[in-house]
């Protein structure tokens, strides 16, 4: 089987005895692809320094909403700075997470707003975070115009109005482990339906480890989960899942493929 781990957190320090083993792993299990995402706060030098070592390894930059208290001229720099970089394909995660609010909304509207502009200014796609911020997310997206660079809605949990509205404007849909859960029933029917064109797969790792490794820690190795379930909400087998998919990773990040 061939996959692609379109969004893992491979910098974190849970991954600091065992990095290379771990992507090692994945590439045994047949990953074709990585895009490990970095944090301005916390693991930018660590991702951007992890791609250059690694060939199939690759890497997107952004404020996450939990840091968005964070965003200030320094930060945009910083972020401005590694854009042009050639193993950088796009600019999240970005968005809004109003579950948790680490951040104060207003800041995480703003933080996104001003993320959503530079991924336009410089044609870049932008990788999207949404919890409990569904109303919001879309008018933003919509306001800021961010269907001029599409980009994938990690982790989707959305409805399907939501899923709709990803499809009429140029975005990815990016499902992880959490597909597979018992109560994931209403996730199945929106994967099982959308066109598959639309279709990436990913860990989020270390988080949201699938069935049946819930409670454990994640890794881009056991995306083939999230692609099996895939496979049969679709009825093809997984090795042509994981060929889709990995197709459908190259056409969201053109900066992936030489021109």
């Amino acid at each position: 089987m061939v996959f692609t781990d379109s969004h893992a957190h491979l910098c974190l320090d849970s991954f600091d005895a065992d990095r290379e083993e771990v992507l090692q792993r994945a590439r045994d299990a047949g990953m074709r692809h990585l895009l490990c995402i970095a944090s301005l706060a916390r693991d930018l030098d660590a991702t951007r320094e992890f791609s250059e070592k690694h060939p199939d390894v690759f890497f997107a930059a952004g404020l996450h909403p939990h840091d968005a208290r964070l965003w200030d001229d320094t930060l945009r720099q910083r972020l401005e700075g590694i854009l042009s970089h050639p193993r950088h394909l796009a600019i999240g995660e970005i968005g809004l997470d109003y579950h948790y609010n680490y951040s104060p909304p207003e800041q995480q509207r703003a933080a996104f707003r001003a993320q959503i502009q530079m991924a336009r200014a410089h044609r870049l796609p932008i990788v999207i975070h949404t919890r409990e911020a569904h109303d919001d997310t879309l008018r933003i997206l919509d306001e800021e115009k961010a269907a001029e660079v599409g980009g994938v809605f990690h982790c989707f949990s959305g409805n399907q109005a939501m899923a709709d509205f990803a499809l009429e404007r140029n975005f990815k849909i990016s499902f992880s482990g959490s597909l597979t859960f018992k109560n994931a029933e209403s996730l199945r029917q929106i994967a099982g339906a959308v066109p598959r064109d639309v279709l990436l797969t990913e860990t989020d790792a270390p988080f949201l480890s699938p069935h049946p490794h819930r409670g454990k820690r994640n890794e881009p190795a056991r995306v083939v989960e999230v692609v099996r379930c895939l496979a049969q909400l679709r009825l093809v087998d997984p090795e042509t899942m994981g060929e889709l998919t990995t197709r459908n990773f190259e056409a969201a990040f053109p900066r992936l493929i030489p021109a």
